[in-house]
């Protein structure tokens, strides 16, 4: 019987692009990069070649009636993958305008096949292939087939191993196109704006031989180049080394009385939903979370959507941050719910983080483009199971306005799927008002049941006793006469 023919896969330097990919470009393939104008096609085309191109390994870049090479070379290099010295010695750039002009394939492949001969490249990129297209059409040269060119140009360089790319502008992957069928890749980029928004989306349409991932993926295109999200289940399986642990004991809150409330702290592992009005001390209560576990030599990430830490009421964050006892994934805009969760789990195992906070899901919603707040509640779902998957404590806070006679817990509908809820509120007791708190959920524990007033002042939370008269939540006066205990933020 024989044996199965090896295909290497190559790694692309593109953050998420593997995963996507099923592990890589497969070696020696015929791929093509496609989508609308400013997409980022030569972007990616340009960093993958800069991360796979070396001596041994050379690339070439033919250039097809587009810009010219000086001109594109003038801003790709603005990103950080371009590497200058690889020019002339690892990638040479090739201008083949002038053989395309006159709209002849023959002349175009030809000068093709004299490069490759020549330089023996391992990896050849030709952009824009769009352009030999339509310039053979505009020639009117009868004896041009673009099929037979594509094949004969697939042939050779698979017969000279080497890896190529063809990057052509299409506007929809249904046009009848003889590239699409010879292609053994075919990586489609999209592009949309959304009131404000730009919203980058990627699919592998094609990838022979390799099980790829089905669907729309999002991408970002910033100074490092560009960034690819892969679904919740794939960010947190491939960026999660250790084998997966069977968790046992409960973290403590950094509030004590908090933590008796919760039946001795709250279990490894749960997700935990602190929902309350505006200046109720969520995230006063979050950062006590955090710091209550660099105590314990806990590191900790925190995704701030709501404040920015550095101000005075989160200064005890902002210097966990500084001393890299708290990751941080900072607030952007137009973000999509598989990039938090790749930013979190690229910060999870930088640090080896055992915490992580989320505050609040309501900045959360607003920094997502508009397209991802369709479904914000499912997407929130999957985000909280791969964080649970993770292996990571979650802290949630949500604003609520506070209706004073009656308890919510989310207006996402979210409290079905967290672990534990407790609900902050505000009652009115002789004009003035007064904070009460209850812890309302945890699963498969015993916890307490009881209304506590809490106060909040420099030191943190301070929990009191439990509302012992009923007509305190319509007016009255509640007993307040047991010890306060304070939130541990020092």
């Amino acid at each position: 019987m024989t044996s199965k023919v090896t295909i290497n896969r190559l790694i692309t330097g593109v953050p998420g692009l593997d995963e996507i990919l099923g592990g890589g470009l497969p070696e020696f393939s015929f791929n093509l990069i496609a989508g609308q104008p400013g997409c980022g096609k030569t972007t990616l085309a340009h960093q993958i070649m800069f991360a796979l191109a070396t001596p041994e390994r050379p690339a070439i870049y033919f250039t097809v009636l587009g810009e010219p090479p000086l001109k594109m070379l003038r801003y790709q290099q603005q990103f950080d993958f371009f590497d200058a010295e690889m020019v002339t010695k690892s990638v040479r750039f090739i201008d083949l305008s002038d053989d395309a002009m006159g709209g002849d394939l023959d002349r175009v492949l030809k000068r093709i096949v004299d490069e490759v001969t020549e330089h023996s490249p391992a990896l050849v990129f030709v952009d824009s292939f769009r352009s030999v297209v339509l310039a053979s059409e505009m020639g009117g040269n009868p004896h041009n087939s673009l099929q037979q060119f594509v094949q004969q140009l697939g042939v050779l360089m698979t017969s000279w191993q080497a890896t190529t790319f063809l990057i052509g502008e299409y506007f929809t992957e249904i046009e009848a196109n003889p590239v699409f069928t010879v292609s053994d890749g075919l990586i489609w980029l999209r592009q949309s704006v959304q009131r404000n928004s730009m919203v980058r989306k990627m699919e592998v349409m094609k990838m022979r031989g390799q099980p790829t991932l089905a669907g729309l993926h999002t991408f970002r295109i910033d100074t490092s180049g560009i960034e690819v999200f892969p679904p919740a289940s794939v960010a947190t399986s491939s960026q999660t080394d250790a084998e997966p642990q069977v968790l046992s004991g409960r973290l403590l809150t950094g509030v004590p009385d908090l933590d008796d409330m919760l039946g001795g702290g709250l279990p490894r592992g749960y997700s935990l939903l602190v929902a309350g009005p505006s200046g109720s001390g969520k995230s006063i209560l979050a950062a006590a979370f955090l710091a209550e576990g660099a105590r314990k030599g806990e590191t900790g990430v925190i995704a701030a959507f709501e404040q920015n830490p550095n101000r005075s009421r989160s200064r005890i964050v902002a210097d966990l941050i500084s001393a890299d006892k708290v990751g941080l994934v900072e607030n952007r805009s137009d973000l999509s719910i598989d990039e938090v969760l790749y930013m979190l789990m690229r910060e999870i195992r930088r640090l080896g983080a055992s915490r992580v906070v989320i505050d609040s899901l309501s900045g959360f919603e607003l920094a997502l483009a508009p397209t991802f707040r369709e479904d914000f509640r499912e997407s929130l779902s999957n985000l909280v199971t791969a964080l649970a998957g993770a292996g990571v404590t979650v802290l949630m806070t949500s604003e609520l306005e506070d209706r004073y006679t009656d308890l919510r817990f989310s207006p996402y509908g979210t409290a079905f799927m967290t672990d534990a809820i407790i609900v902050q509120r505000y009652i009115e007791v002789d004009s003035r008002l007064r904070r009460i708190m209850a812890v309302v959920k945890v699963r498969a524990s015993a916890h307490s049941d009881e209304l506590r007033e809490y106060t909040i002042d420099a030191e943190g939370i301070h929990i009191g006793a439990m509302l012992t008269d009923q007509e305190g939540l319509l007016g009255g006066k509640p007993t307040n006469k047991a010890a306060s205990s304070a939130a541990r933020v020092d």
